[in-house]
């Protein structure tokens, strides 16, 4: 039997270059990742998770991660929040749809509860906090998107329009609100 060997061809049917296997013309699509997480609210506060991991270790984030295979984007948000705060979360609806396509990502972010007032740090998180708005350390906070997030979460607390919101107007999640932009390895 013959190893899969591919080389980058773009397919008939097709305008983009695809990995295509040169002995059976299997077309090998590369799509973008999924990531899933919540704006997690308790008592007015919303907990923050300092990151344990590249990229952007020690830095401020909502807890989130990739959607995994057979899980629905819940489940996937739920379950990033036992992995990085050991949270247990109520899931209210959906908050955001961000696209990050310098890194091929789209981020479905759910506003949440805590369902019992219990977190710690899990192996992904250096610490777990519960932070007042006024108190959000903003200057650490590891992505554009969690910025984003956060402001957008604000709006709704405040009673603002109840669709999800999108990136803002002009933004693709390579630089920060300060207009900083991330290097190559900082996503």
């Amino acid at each position: 039997m013959n190893q899969p060997s591919f080389s980058l061809r773009t397919p008939a049917d097709d305008d983009l270059p695809r990995k295509i296997c040169d002995n059976c013309g299997f077309v090998a699509y590369e799509n973008p990742k999924i990531v899933v997480g919540s704006v997690v609210r308790h008592e007015g506060r919303i907990l923050l998770c300092r990151r344990a991991i590249e990229p952007r270790r020690g830095f401020w984030t909502i807890p989130a991660g990739y959607l995994e295979l057979n899980e629905t984007p819940e489940e996937g948000a739920r379950r990033e929040a036992r992995e990085e705060a050991t949270a247990m979360l109520d899931i209210e609806r959906l908050l955001a749809v961000y696209s990050v396509p310098r890194i091929s990502q789209v981020q479905l972010i759910y506003r949440a509860r805590l369902a019992v007032p219990d977190f710690s740090a899990g192996p992904e998180s250096l610490a777990v906090e519960l932070f007042e708005w006024n108190d959000i350390p903003w200057d650490d906070l590891a992505f554009p998107t969690v910025h984003w997030a956060l402001a957008h979460d604000r709006e709704a607390e405040t009673g603002a329009a109840t669709v999800p919101f999108g990136n803002p107007a002009g933004a693709s999640g390579d630089a920060m609100p300060d207009g900083r932009f991330l290097k190559p390895g900082e996503f």
